[in-house]
């Protein structure tokens, strides 16, 4: 159904994707087009853009079903986050996807195509379409990080002080995670992949620690007093 409802704004969906590239060809004076090698190419380059969005769109409905499944485990009084839950999901998310298109897919960009400004570029509608959902993705995939672990203290597997115990180890995966997302190799783009993962991991120790079991019951208890 979502892809039905995105299936005609494709067009104006994907000129909003292709912005970024066109800027960065634009400030290497170089022309603002991109390619397709087969004659099919934008056509399912059009249902991929349309797929996925549509995806987004039915996101809302999708989280209500994770949130119907873990809710029996919470108490009554908890089960009103619902709310909360979904907003914050589908905001973090947008959140993430932002600080990509705005921050760190020109930057990456800026630095591909200058590096590269000798050479006449053939840049494919397909390649750049991956390029472009790579990016976006994984930025808002990182920031759903504190939903994670919300869900992990929630069973018990993660404690606030396990993760604080381990920050210096988890800031190497992170830079390890962030020098493996970025698409070039230069120290200011890595950088700018971790450094919303790290504030997402500082958050998530503070959510970690109220959802966790034991503060769960001891607040219980104080209610029960």
């Amino acid at each position: 159904m979502g892809f039905f409802a995105c299936w005609g704004y494709a067009e104006r969906i994907y000129g909003i994707m292709q912005r970024p590239i066109m800027v960065a060809l634009q400030h290497n004076g170089m022309p603002e087009k991109l390619v397709y090698l087969n004659p099919t190419e934008p056509f399912n380059m059009y249902l991929k853009v349309a797929l996925l969005a549509g995806l987004f769109l039915t996101s809302p409905f999708v989280l209500y079903q994770v949130w119907a499944f873990i809710s029996p485990g919470l108490y009554r009084n908890e089960k009103r986050y619902v709310v909360p839950f979904m907003v914050s999901t589908v905001g973090l998310f947008c959140a993430g996807g932002y600080f990509g298109y705005k921050l760190v897919y020109p930057q990456a960009l800026e630095f591909l195509i200058g590096y590269g400004k000798q050479f006449q570029p053939m840049i494919t509608i397909g390649e750049y379409t991956d390029l472009f959902l790579t990016i976006i993705i994984g930025m808002g995939v990182i920031f759903e990080m504190p939903i994670l672990v919300f869900f992990l203290s929630l069973m018990g597997i993660v404690t606030a002080g396990w993760m604080w115990r381990n920050f210096r180890y988890s800031i190497l995966v992170i830079f390890i995670i962030a020098a493996i997302l970025t698409p070039t190799t230069d120290i200011l783009n890595m950088c700018i992949f971790a450094a919303p993962m790290v504030a997402m991991y500082g958050f998530s120790i503070g959510i970690a620690w109220i959802v966790h079991p034991t503060q769960r019951r001891a607040r219980r208890e104080k209610q029960a007093k």
